[in-house]
């Protein structure tokens, strides 16, 4: 195995340093070799960590290695506006989320990282670019993230239905009334997610029933 990291580290560099003097002798004023290069980094650090069974450092410096790649891409192609901070927040979370191990799974973490995440990324939007609301689409990812995981360990599926229902609908309805005021398009996707709870209350009313007929006739026998 050492051979083959050394191959891939030494590969890697001569790669990367050949891209380079081509980037800067045919176009000095696009980075391009920036984006090859995240990938050619990648390679031995995964070659290595994978090797020896370290997936937590693997994805810790997987994660290090793509927020710094980011950067300074952020750095050299767009400075006036840090967008680094969007795209980083999700990978620090999944490297928070690696190093806590099965922790990670309880419903407080849960809780945590999606009023965390609800918090964090309101700010940028406020902060960044208040013009319009766009941090309620990332809280509506993340609200499933909790709610997905209390309903179905306590396997409580119709009640997750009714809830899931519930935000979608608030969540169209917001969507449409700062986007789109004057079109009523939220009226089609609700109709059809209404059906979900709907086809779960028809599903258990036919399930109580057809479990009374049977205990029914066992009882008459």
């Amino acid at each position: 195995m050492k051979q083959e990291l050394f191959f891939a580290t030494l590969g890697s560099i001569m790669t990367i340093a050949f891209l380079m003097v081509v980037n800067f002798l045919t176009t000095p004023g696009d980075l391009w070799f920036l984006y090859p290069s995240h990938v050619l980094i990648l390679l031995p650090i995964s070659l290595y960590f994978l090797s020896k069974k370290q997936y937590k450092q693997f994805v810790l410096f997987t994660g290090l290695v793509t927020i710094l790649f980011l950067w300074v891409n952020n750095y050299f192609n767009s400075p006036g506006h840090p967008w680094i901070l969007y795209v980083a927040y999700p990978i620090i979370l999944l490297i928070l989320l690696t190093f806590l191990g099965k922790a990670s799974k309880k419903l407080s973490v849960a809780l945590i990282g999606s009023g965390a995440t609800i918090l964090y990324y309101s700010l940028l939007n406020y902060y960044l670019s208040p013009g319009y609301p766009w941090a309620i689409y990332p809280a509506y990812a993340i609200l499933w993230w909790p709610i997905l995981l209390y309903f179905i360990r306590s396997k409580r599926y119709f009640g997750l239905s009714i809830l899931g229902t519930f935000i979608t609908v608030v969540f169209l309805i917001i969507v449409s009334a700062i986007s789109t005021p004057n079109v009523i398009w939220e009226v089609y996707p609700i109709i059809l997610i209404l059906w979900w709870p709907l086809s779960m209350c028809f599903y258990g009313s036919d399930r109580r029933k057809n479990g009374g007929n049977k205990k029914g006739a066992v009882h008459i026998k």
